[in-house]
C-alpha cells in the first residue's frame, strides 16, 4: 500500500501533466478500474454472492412482472 507521501507526490506530478498526458492517464485509470471491477464481479459470481439476486429476478420474471427492453 502506498504511503501518503507517495500519494501526495503522485498528485503533484499529475497536476503537472499536459492535457494530452492527463487524458492518457485518465483512460489508463478507467481501463484498470474496469479490470478490477470485472475481477471482483467474477469472484463474487464464483462464490455465489449473486445467486439470491438471480433467483429473485427469475421469480419476478416468472410472475410476469418484467417488461421487454
Amino acid at each position: 500500500m502506498p504511503r501518503m507521501g507517495n500519494v501526495k507526490d503522485i498528485e503533484r506530478q499529475i497536476l503537472e501533466l499536459s492535457r494530452d498526458e492527463f487524458a492518457r492517464l485518465r483512460a489508463w485509470i478507467a481501463k484498470e478500474d474496469a479490470k478490477a471491477w470485472d475481477a471482483q464481479f467474477e469472484a463474487d459470481v464464483r462464490v455465489g454472492k449473486l445467486d439470491a439476486l438471480g433467483a429473485a429476478a427469475k421469480r419476478v420474471h416468472a410472475a410476469g412482472k418484467t417488461t421487454k427492453l
